[in-house]
């Protein structure tokens, strides 16, 4: 069944129902948007899981499955505990259903409005969620991936592009701030979600329940609320709006590749533009995803005992030290964390100063000389210059995901960015699968031929880095839309007049929506809503952080 086939109910849900009429506060739409990406943002937390998971038969120590169990019985199993790889699967089935769910139904999106595609995604995200916790329940890992893996995925994917093109058309004066705004939520939600998640496990723990399966439905029902908060908070501008005093700079072709045109999704995508901007993404993701999901061993191999003030090779400490060096490693994370949330909104409105593809340059000039520097950094025992590169590399990470949309509005307009965001999101799909494997698997390799644990990332960063300047070739590439592949003036008249077709039949009903959200307290007010949560979360990673520098 595709997503544009769900019944779902008119009226309020319905993309006409969602034009604003002149007067309503466009700083509403961001924390809707942030209500979202802060929920689906879990899914970088959900590693919180795989532990308590690998003992739920167990409760205090895992219960091996028999050696001579194949895969399949043991997908099936009720009577031993999972691995963790197992578990892990459903980390990769996150991102390649995110990205492949955003390409599908990005168009769909664009005709049925932010709105219902937010509601989708409230129940795909959070139903997932509850057939997890069934999955759980029943000890049956296959719900797990089914539940949060694939539907989850598709909700995460309908999630994280359906604020794009709503916020770059409120914010064509800064698309880049307004993407970022959103974007950086995604990258905030594990701050929020993880420490929830731990404190809800501990609180129903038993003896005989890790506690993982009322979690999931705990955290199932907060989600839909807030996601479903969000969806209903959405609203997008009338044709041609734009912001009180604000004149659209005259395009300069030879200064400026930000066109006043529009490409259609089934052109765009065929384009070279699309493909090397997709290179670009995929580039910089890669080499940044595959050192997120290792940060806290790789902290802990590179440095061992010197986390604790002793010389020792991670070898040569006992159990009790490597628990606290875990502890320093786990503060690593949250910084790096913190960092990815502020390289979305720092990166993101520098680029509406520096424009996209010298934000990219920024990005591939200065990550190829980090990584290159890592090597260094670490033989020499400098902890705080490794960490500040890694916190300057995973902003830029970061900084790349809320970039890129702003990116394609320049290129391509601003009538189907959303849905050409979707098909770009497969970047990040592929990205998922690489980098990860790229880093464990040289680490992996290295380690069994005899490399010492401090030394088995070198040749990794030297690889990150060529990957890097790949991107940066990329990069440099882009150029402006060829005129060809603009949408001609017909088709653009005859989308200007079902717009304002649509948008004159429901006036009464949008100006009441308008009137209602007019007062400047209910900007702050929505704005509340998101950022104490985030704030807590910031807290709680600050404290944690404080350990990595006691």
């Amino acid at each position: 069944m595709s997503t544009a086939s769900i019944a779902l109910p008119g009226g309020m849900l319905s993309r006409e129902r969602t034009i604003a009429r002149p007067g309503f506060n466009r700083w509403l739409v961001p924390p809707a948007a942030l209500a979202i990406h802060l929920c689906i943002g879990m899914a970088y937390g959900f590693s919180v899981f795989w532990l308590p998971l690998s003992r739920a038969v167990g409760i205090n120590q895992s219960v091996a499955c028999p050696a001579d169990m194949t895969f399949i019985q043991s997908v099936f199993a009720t009577g031993c505990d999972w691995k963790i790889s197992m578990l892990g699967w459903m980390y990769t089935l996150f991102f390649v259903f995110l990205g492949s769910s955003a390409a599908v139904w990005g168009g769909w999106l664009e005709k049925a409005g932010p709105r219902k595609a937010g509601v989708v995604a409230a129940i795909c995200w959070s139903g997932g969620l509850l057939i997890s916790a069934l999955g759980v329940y029943v000890h049956q890992i296959w719900l797990l991936w089914l539940g949060s893996g694939i539907i989850g995925g598709i909700g995460l994917g309908l999630g994280y592009i359906s604020p794009v093109s709503t916020l770059i058309k409120w914010f064509p004066d800064r698309r880049g701030m307004a993407t970022g705004m959103a974007i950086m939520g995604f990258g905030g939600g594990a701050m929020i979600g993880a420490p929830m998640a731990d404190k809800l496990m501990k609180y129903f723990a038993t003896p005989t329940s890790v506690g993982v399966w009322e979690t999931f439905v705990c955290l199932g029902i907060i989600y839909f609320i807030f996601m479903m908060g969000g969806a209903l908070g959405y609203r997008v501008p009338a044709e041609n709006w734009k912001p009180a005093g604000w004149t659209p700079p005259a395009p300069d072709k030879s200064k400026s590749m930000i066109t006043d045109k529009h490409v259609h999704l089934d052109v765009a995508w065929r384009t070279k533009q699309f493909w090397l901007v997709w290179g670009v993404l995929c580039l910089n993701v890669t080499a940044g995803i595959g050192i997120l999901g290792m940060a806290s061993p790789l902290l802990q191999e590179v440095f061992a005992g010197k986390l604790i003030g002793i010389e020792a090779t991670f070898n040569e400490l006992s159990a009790a030290q490597k628990g606290q060096i875990a502890a320093v490693a786990a503060g690593f994370t949250g910084l790096l964390s913190l960092f990815n949330i502020a390289g979305r909104f720092f990166w993101a409105s520098l680029s509406d100063k520096l424009g996209r593809k010298n934000t990219y340059f920024v990005f591939f000039a200065l990550g190829i000389l980090m990584y290159a520097s890592v090597p260094f950094a670490s033989q020499g025992g400098a902890l705080i210059l490794f960490v500040l590169m890694f916190c300057v590399i995973v902003s830029m990470y970061g900084g790349g995901f809320a970039t890129v949309p702003a990116y394609l509005a320049d290129m391509f307009g601003t009538k189907m960015v959303g849905a050409i965001h979707g098909r770009l999101l497969t970047a990040w799909s592929t990205a998922g699968v690489l980098g990860p494997v790229l880093v464990n698997y040289i680490r992996e390799y290295q380690l069994e031929h005899g490399v010492a644990r401090a030394d088995v990332y070198n040749i990794t960063m030297y690889i990150l880095a060529g990957l890097l300047a790949l991107g940066f070739l990329c990069n440099w590439l882009v150029t402006s839309v060829a005129e060809e592949h603009h949408m001609s003036d017909e088709e653009l008249a005859e989308e200007k007049k079902i717009a304002d077709d649509t948008h004159q039949h429901f006036v009464a009903d949008v100006e009441a929506l308008a009137d209602e959200v007019k007062h400047s307290w209910k900007v702050t007010l929505a704005w509340a809503v998101v950022w104490v949560p985030l704030a807590w979360g910031i807290w709680i990673t600050i404290q944690k952080t404080l350990q990595l520098f006691h």
